[in-house]
């Protein structure tokens, strides 16, 4: 008897070891028992909407009773949010048009699944007291661009307008706050800018914008993963739908957004309101197509010629397989 009990003690000690083990160790899982799910975005400050969505926590308060959870990273440019979702660290990103393109031909998984705002966010810039007032005076300069980014497809465009390659300059490669930073220095001739730096150096350092041309701006885009719109085309849904309420807000709240603005990308009010009012149409059709693929015709010689595609294969059938607009149409804001 004593033997008998004495086993029945030990299977239950076990099993509730073994109960505090999963407890422990096991993945909190969701009400209805599945896996815990984790919404990973992007936010950046050339994309205004994302900045209002991570303060309102629409997202957050949607998805709650799901059991999903939802994080934030930032992007610094184009590049980083195209980097991000190659390495599976997001799982929606923000970037310019064109480098989703360029991503997507150069075998990124991604897929364009809304238009957030047409900016007019890149322009030449150069040093308030440069003498150099048009392109083709680039000639032989030093100019500090993000390569992977709008700014710098940007460039390539306004130098083959004026008869220059890129070989006739030399393009320093710096991320966009690094190249604000090499311009007010001195340590370059011109800088591809990105918004709002671009207009805070306006305000602050005198520099002068001397090319703009909003055709050559590829649009605001979010990107997703592939594998992400496969797995969980819902969450890939309640985004569009927040970003859509987003651009409703900002339009809606006009002060509250520039004030929410300066203060997400710590810049002044003025140049929050620039941006916002003078260089970002939020009023466009969220839907990617048409518009979307007229500037990537526009563009897409120079980036064949400049190598930032494989091919021009490559990038063709990147144009013809980047978007997904089943999301955007059938946006919803509650």
């Amino acid at each position: 008897m004593k033997i008998l009990r004495a086993v029945v003690v030990a299977a239950a000690a076990t099993a509730l070891l073994a109960g505090c083990v999963q407890g422990e160790d096991a993945p909190t899982a969701s009400g209805d028992g599945a896996k815990p799910v984790a919404l990973r975005l992007d936010y950046a400050y050339y994309n205004p909407a994302s900045l209002v969505l991570r303060e309102q926590k629409w997202l957050e308060t949607e998805l709650a009773t799901k059991g999903v959870t939802v994080s934030w990273q930032l992007s610094a440019g184009s590049n980083k949010a195209n980097e991000a979702l190659r390495a599976d660290a997001i799982d929606v990103g923000s970037t310019a048009g064109a480098a989703a393109l360029v991503a997507r031909a150069n075998g990124s998984p991604i897929k364009t699944i809304d238009v957030f705002s047409q900016p007019e966010w890149a322009a030449i810039v150069v040093p308030k007291d440069s003498t150099i007032t048009s392109v083709a005076q680039l000639k032989g300069k030093k100019i500090a661009a993000t390569k992977g980014t709008d700014p710098y497809f940007f460039l390539l465009q306004a130098l083959d307008g004026a008869g220059l390659k890129p070989a006739d300059v030399t393009v320093t490669n710096l991320q966009h706050a690094d190249g604000k930073t090499a311009l007010e220095r001195g340590d370059v001739d011109a800088w591809a800018g990105l918004d709002p730096l671009m207009a805070t150096s306006e305000v602050d350092a005198g520099s002068k914008l001397i090319y703009r041309n909003v055709a050559f701006n590829s649009y605001g885009v979010l990107n997703a993963r592939e594998a992400f719109l496969a797995e969980h085309p819902d969450l890939a849904q309640s985004v569009v739908n927040a970003y859509e309420k987003a651009r409703q807000w900002i339009k809606d709240n006009p002060d509250q957004a520039v004030a929410l603005y300066a203060r997400e990308a710590k810049i002044s009010e003025p140049v929050a309101k620039a941006v916002l009012t003078e260089r970002t149409v939020l009023d466009i059709d969220p839907v990617p197509g048409a518009a979307q693929k007229a500037v990537f015709e526009k563009i897409l010689p120079v980036l064949v010629a400049d190598a930032n595609v494989k091919s021009e294969a490559d990038a063709r059938t990147a144009i013809d397989t980047l978007f997904e607009p089943k999301y955007a149409t059938a946006r919803t804001v509650s």
